[in-house]
């Protein structure tokens, strides 16, 4: 996905559906919403970290294209001597 939204929208309906799913199953057989809800959250971040490797790299590098996008030389060398310090 070279579209960094396309990615960011992939990426936030999964983690949406890899959550809501496992919660309303859980639901549904009887588990008490807080404890349906846990163990929805758990599964939502497995299965996000097992399949959403590539979304979620696509949108970070967004992030820090975004964050650096009017960053000068002059902001560069100040940065790495504030680092170097």
């Amino acid at each position: 996905m070279k579209n960094p939204r396309t990615a960011w929208i992939v990426y936030v309906v999964l983690r949406l559906l890899f959550f809501a799913v496992p919660f309303a199953v859980l639901f549904l057989i009887g588990l008490q919403p807080w404890l349906a809800a846990i163990f929805a959250a758990l599964i939502g971040v497995a299965l996000s970290v097992i399949f959403l490797s590539r979304p979620r790299a696509t949108a970070s590098e967004s992030i820090y294209e975004w964050r650096n996008r009017d960053r000068t030389a002059d902001d560069i060398v100040e940065d790495e001597a504030t680092d170097a310090q």
